[in-house]
């Protein structure tokens, strides 16, 4: 309770012309708040001292702030934290208790005016400065009146706020922020939010065949699920409608502290900053303010801890026990309860990595059979057999000119033995195979995914909905703002836009970079071929007989190496060079921003790590010339040709070296020690002289805990791996058959490493809805239409499956047709209950008013009988009693 005696308050009543002191003032604070948490209960206190609540206990913190603190003797970074408890509930429950009801009014709008005309006085002299010269006693005073004019429009928006600058990290400040019950109502009638209402129903199957069988499924396949409570049966749902304030009588509001989780709520909170501006000439919203520094940072908070022993259970617990622990791996993911932590969109994410690991298991037994299938026959192959045959031993021509001599056919008896455990009849019906497997996957997901927007009540959200969310990113206001500025605003009545003119230059730069980078990557792929021609005239010279008869193998192994290294290096430059890219184009919104930064990030990441393997494939060997007639590079090295048994060897070694490097370094490596060291340097920052060890030692609070996590970055890079992955295993599968096998064990640790990152390496996301994957589905669906050219009949073949497999499942399209009725019916009986209560009840007299109160809870009667109707709906659309 120490920390709360250093709250400062600058309280004055209004009780007469006579001032209460401020010490009196604080000590009288101090005693009533300790006397409110005190009559907390243990659980609600602790859970307030770990900073998931409000001072008072109740409030929950549904987003965070945080900020530089100025340490100043006065000015305005003091004065601003003056009227911190002017809105605080704990305060005005001591008012309420000291001052009569009318004076603690009175005292209110004395505040509210001292404070009006302070903010007026502000202002005034801030038009006096000039709107964008404003000039205080440094800088750090202009982002102190930014967030204290921000945090007032806040307010006004009915947020509720209380800062904590008595914290445990020195040098940062925190504002919490509540929304209120009235408020989160009409957000989720803005946004259109699905809620559940008490109206539920039972989804039977077809036939007691059907159901039998499914239950022998289910008893199966129980091991593998989860330990997850889903709270209802699966064949039990709520039917959803969008969220009115005049309809509140369908929902079960019994609890309205839960019925807007907190993912909701912190999606709601989002929105609203999102959206508030200050009253700058150019002001920009939050993300203009996180961007100049007036915020450091803005989050919501994770649910409860996940180390601690006899922690209270929450969703953040149990997702960290039942999905983000490696010993869980054989199980499924609990989808529903990710996406009720982290929202739709990383739920679809994690659901459509789960499909591709799980569609990998039977690609990677035919590979294993393929490969194991060219095991058994390597005795029997007859070209190896005739390059082996002592009889048949042939004098080839030299390898290159000068250094090598005329070589013996059997010296490559190894390596043709070697090519056909990769090189065989049954390689050719396993590239057929995954071509098809491939479409079969595509149309599998397009099926899960319509499923999952059955059940997470996604079906009636269209993109125009999603677009009311779409505000104008930071950067294309502030280039908005440059371009305002060159021109006279007083003959400008209408707002500035940016139009194909002001973004020229943009495009054209991006369409030079782009060329400019797909060159170095052809630059680089030419620089390995000369390494390889280089190194294998300087290796035949050697006096070691060893080295000479490992030529070959010492030069692929090398300089595929060599084409690891540079393809993981030029990935973090290609990224950070498509985000430059994107951001001279200043897309007006996020969404935009990321379509085309996933585009550009794709084609040169594709070319990045294919470009090598392409050559090999179709390039290499082809462009030698003939004896006495070579093609010569530089006019000294003669091209490189295959090697004994062919390419597809080389082309083994280059694709399984490219593949699994980038998996074991870049896709594990990175993920796991780049977020520790980030978290790492942002904990030694913020220490100083005074943040002593046993300080450290100290419990810290909720918001202050995640401020040393990893603010989340999207979900780019974790759909970019999975996307190059899809290519190596459809592309060039032919010359590596146990390609689908390693992705397989690669993805086996991907989901857990991912789930583990999300729970406690990465501050918690805002959720965001979303009915698809977006443009990953179109790039998934170029590579697999790249994967079936190799064949007319492939092609063909896809088109058939893609037409026998519809889209949306039967089961799912009778149970949407069917929802809509039950809509529709429980509209109609409630107007029919309203049309009978008002012609029952009485219509004159003083018993108007009482009938009108029994009107209106009479209203919420027939939902309440909703609640126990439970009809059963067949899979096949039909209703049972």
């Amino acid at each position: 309770m120490t920390d709360e005696t250093k709250v400062r308050v600058n309280h004055s009543t209004a009780s007469g012309s006579e001032q209460q002191s401020p010490h009196f003032l604080q000590d009288v604070i101090f005693h009533g708040k300790f006397k409110l948490l005190k009559a907390l209960t243990p659980g609600e206190n602790t859970q307030c001292y770990h900073g998931l609540f409000f001072q008072d206990g109740q409030r929950h913190v549904d987003y965070i702030l945080t900020y530089s603190l100025k340490k100043t003797g006065g000015g305005r970074s003091s004065r601003q934290s003056m009227h911190l408890l002017t809105d605080n509930a704990v305060a005005r429950s001591i008012r309420r208790g000291t001052h009569s009801r009318a004076t603690h009014l009175q005292h209110h709008e004395v505040q509210k005016a001292r404070h009006s005309s302070h903010q007026q006085s502000v202002q005034a002299a801030d038009v006096e400065l000039g709107c964008l010269g404003e000039n205080f006693n440094g800088h750090e005073d202009h982002k102190a009146f930014r967030r204290e004019e921000f945090e007032a429009k806040l307010r006004d928006m009915g947020l509720e706020l209380e800062k904590d600058e008595d914290v445990k990290i020195p040098g940062l400040g925190f504002v919490k922020i509540h929304a209120p019950w009235n408020i989160l109502c009409r957000e989720a009638e803005l946004m259109k939010l699905k809620m559940p209402t008490k109206k539920v129903y039972e989804v039977k199957q077809s036939s007691v065949v059907m159901e039998k069988i499914s239950s022998l499924v289910s008893k199966v396949l129980e091991p593998l699920h989860p330990h997850v409570d889903e709270h209802q049966s699966k064949n039990i749902k709520h039917l959803s409608h969008t969220f009115s304030r005049e309809k509140q009588h369908l929902f079960d509001l019994s609890d309205k502290d839960y019925f807007f989780d907190s993912k909701t709520r912190s999606s709601i909170v989002f929105e609203i900053l999102k959206r508030t501006k200050c009253n700058a000439k150019y002001s920009m919203g939050i993300t203009s303010l996180l961007g100049s520094g007036v915020y450091t940072a803005a989050y919501p908070l994770h649910d409860g801890e996940i180390y601690e022993e006899g922690a209270e259970p929450n969703d953040r617990k149990l997702l960290y026990e039942e999905w983000a622990n490696y010993s869980v791996f054989y199980k499924y993911q609990p989808i529903g309860l990710i996406r009720k932590y982290f929202g739709e969109k990383i739920g679809l994410y994690f659901a459509w990595l789960g499909l591709y690991t799980q569609m990998l298991i039977p690609a990677s037994l035919v590979g294993v059979i393929v490969f194991l299938y060219g095991c058994a026959t390597v005795d029997d192959n007859i070209p190896s057999m005739e390059i082996c045959h002592p009889r048949n031993n042939i004098t080839m021509c030299p390898l290159c000119d000068r250094v090598c001599s005329y070589w013996k056919l059997s010296t490559a008896c190894g390596t043709a033995r070697a090519s056909h455990l990769f090189d065989n009849p049954a390689t050719v019906f396993f590239s057929i195979f995954m071509a098809l497997w491939a479409a079969m996957f595509m149309e599998h997901w397009k099926r899960r995914q319509m499923r999952l927007n059955y059940e997470w009540d996604l079906t009636g959200f269209e993109d125009e909905e999603e677009a009311l969310k779409d505000h104008p990113r930071a950067e294309y206001e502030f280039r908005v703002m440059q371009k305002s500025l060159r021109k006279d605003q007083k003959s400008q009545q209408k707002m500035e836009k940016l139009t194909f003119q002001d973004r020229l230059p943009a495009y054209m730069t991006n369409v030079v970079m782009m060329l400019l980078m797909i060159g170095v990557t052809f630059a680089i792929v030419f620089g390995v071929i000369l390494y390889r021609i280089s190194t294998k005239a300087a290796l035949h010279m050697s006096s070691s007989p060893i080295t000479r008869n490992h030529v070959q193998l010492t030069v692929k192994t090398t300089a595929a190496i060599i084409n690891l290294v540079v393809i993981l290096i030029l990935d973090e430059v290609y990224g950070a060079v498509a985000q430059w890219l994107t951001m001279l184009e200043a897309p007006k919104t996020d969404k935009s921003f990321e379509e085309r930064l996933i585009f550009k990030t794709f084609i040169l990441k594709f070319f990045n790590a294919f470009t090598p393997i392409i050559y090999i494939a179709f390039f290499r060997g082809r462009l030698v010339g003939r004896p006495g007639s070579y093609l010569y590079v530089f006019e000294s090295y003669r091209m490189e040709e295959c090697a004994h048994g062919g390419c597809l060897m080389e082309l083994c070694i280059q694709l399984s070296i490219t593949m699994l490097g980038k998996q074991l370094i870049q896709n594990n490596l990175f993920e796991i020690g780049i977020p520790k060291l980030k978290k790492l340097i942002r904990y030694i920052r913020t220490k100083q002289g005074s943040f002593q060890e046993e300080e450290r030692q100290k419990k810290l609070q909720r918001y202050e805990a995640d401020h040393f996590l990893e603010p989340f970055s999207g979900l780019t890079p974790e759909y970019m791996e999975m996307i190059i992955q899809f290519g190596f295993v459809t592309l060039f599968v032919a010359s590596f058959p146990l390609a689908p096998l390693f992705a397989l064990l690669n993805n086996i640790i991907e989901i857990r490493l991912d789930a583990k990152k999300f729970v406690t390496e990465l501050r918690r996301p805002v959720a965001a809805r979303a009915k698809d994957i977006g443009i990953w589905y179109n790039i998934l669906r170029g590579v697999a239409k790249v994967a079936v050219i190799i064949n007319n009949v492939v092609m063909l073949m896809s088109d058939i499956v893609d037409w026998l497999i519809p889209d949306i499942p039967k089961d799912i399209s009778l149970q949407i047709h069917k929802e809509k009725i039950l809509l529709v019916d429980l509209f109609m009986k409630e107007e029919q209950d309203k049309s009978h209560i008002l012609v029952s009840s009485p219509s004159a007299g003083t018993k108007g008013s009482c009938s009108r109160r029994n009107n209106d809870s009479s209203t919420t009667h027939p939902g309440s009988r909703l609640h126990t109707t439970v009809p059963t709906v067949s899979s096949n659309g039909h209703q049972v009693k």
